[in-house]
């Protein structure tokens, strides 16, 4: 199971530059405004969600402050309906809580079985999302958070949310 460690260990492994924030935890994109961090333009808000038969699995990567209308996600992706999955199967199969979603999450999907969706317009863009855990948040290229899933196996899926 990967965890905050183990991703600094691994982006460094990778030669992947980074900046860590470390802070108290945080649960929402409001949270993190609170705490006064440098670049929050650049956080991003994860959410992990499930088709309506519970077949498949999508982590969705967004600018923190955009909605997300997951009527039209599911047209876009394409989709059956989508809805929030549960706290109990994020857990199994990303190994991470409420809170704690990321797209490094996808390391710990050892069957590659969630579908990866991200803001088409991260593209090119310094993205801040947390390192496994919401106790910080480090900021890297989104083009390396993207190479590092596709290495893992994962689905991706580049998106127009806009």
């Amino acid at each position: 199971m990967m965890d905050k460690q183990g991703v600094y260990t691994l982006l460094d492994q990778a030669h992947i530059p980074y900046e860590v924030y470390e802070h108290p935890p945080v649960y929402t994109i409001e949270d993190l405004d609170a705490l006064d961090l440098p670049q929050t333009e650049q956080i991003v808000k994860n959410l992990f969600l499930r088709d309506d038969k519970k077949k498949n699995f999508y982590l969705v990567s967004v600018p923190g402050h955009r909605s997300v209308n997951l009527k039209a996600l599911a047209e876009r992706i394409p989709s059956r309906k989508l809805s929030f999955a549960s706290e109990a199967d994020l857990w199994e199969r990303l190994w991470l809580e409420k809170g704690h979603v990321t797209p490094l999450g996808i390391l710990n999907d050892e069957q590659k079985e969630v579908t990866v969706v991200f803001d088409r317009a991260l593209r090119g863009r310094q993205i801040g999302i947390h390192p496994m855990e919401n106790t910080a948040t480090i900021f890297l290229a989104c083009e390396d958070v993207l190479g590092l899933v596709e290495e893992h196996g994962n689905p991706i899926v580049l998106c127009d949310f806009s």
